[in-house]
């Protein structure tokens, strides 16, 4: 059988496992801004009344979810770090 009508079995069973792959990567972009929203809505919605339940956490900067969604905006930034390095020229992380 010919490859020019049917295309090649082997490029296409690369498209199919890079395909999947392409959509991890593009999740992996959506985990940080999501996390920054949620520390956004968090600390704009949140009336405190967690924090007044447990009056033994005041004065610690790392108590919160806000902190907290921050801190995982942070954690999960490299996939927008690596992107950042390719299209400025950068070298291939």
């Amino acid at each position: 059988m010919s490859h020019a009508c049917c295309g090649d079995p082997e490029r296409q069973a690369d498209h199919r496992s890079a395909s999947p792959l392409r959509t991890a990567d593009w999740l992996s972009l959506a985990a940080s801004p999501t996390f920054a929203i949620m520390a956004l809505l968090t600390s704009v919605l949140d009336s405190g009344s967690a924090e007044m339940l447990c009056s033994t956490m005041q004065g610690s900067l790392l108590s919160g979810m806000t902190t907290m969604y921050l801190l995982m905006s942070a954690f999960h930034s490299a996939p927008w770090l690596k992107l950042l390095a390719r299209l400025g020229g950068g070298s291939k992380l």
